[in-house]
């Protein structure tokens, strides 16, 4: 209340985030470990692999993105050695991009590192505004 009885309202106040957007060169591949797959001259093996407490940033507003991405493949020669992979991931915790640049850029490097006869990458984001988003990226040795 003002000095004459009325009821003053609070001001609306623009708030500016300081977080820090980090560029997605950032995510090494280096981080990633492979192991020898033991059983490749027996059988092919699909290996399913999920990390449900993924997080990155939206390149426009460095507002949080969660989800939960699934890696699913078929190993020629070598798999992924899982606390590697983890690290690896950990590492799109600041960094600014969108989810379709995300499951393409784990599937490239995965790729890259483990040279799959076959592999997907899906991520599975957490709804905001009432929207929720999935993407899929698909690689396949030729």
């Amino acid at each position: 209340m003002n000095s004459e009885g009325e009821i003053s309202m609070i001001e609306n106040k623009t708030y500016k985030t300081n977080y820090k957007i980090e560029d997605p060169s950032i995510v090494k591949t280096d981080l990633l470990e492979s192991l020898p797959y033991a059983y490749k001259s027996k059988r092919s093996i699909d290996i399913i692999i999920k990390q449900p407490e993924y997080t990155s940033v939206c390149p426009m507003t460095g507002l949080p993105d969660n989800g939960c991405i699934t890696i699913k493949y078929q190993p020629d020669e070598t798999i992924v050695e899982l606390k590697s992979l983890k690290y690896y991931l950990l590492q799109f915790r600041n960094v600014g991009m969108f989810y379709e640049h995300v499951v393409n850029k784990i599937l490239d490097d995965l790729v890259q590192v483990l040279k799959p006869l076959r592999m997907e990458v899906t991520g599975e984001f957490t709804p905001r505004g009432g929207v929720s988003s999935i993407a899929t990226a698909v690689y396949e040795k030729e």
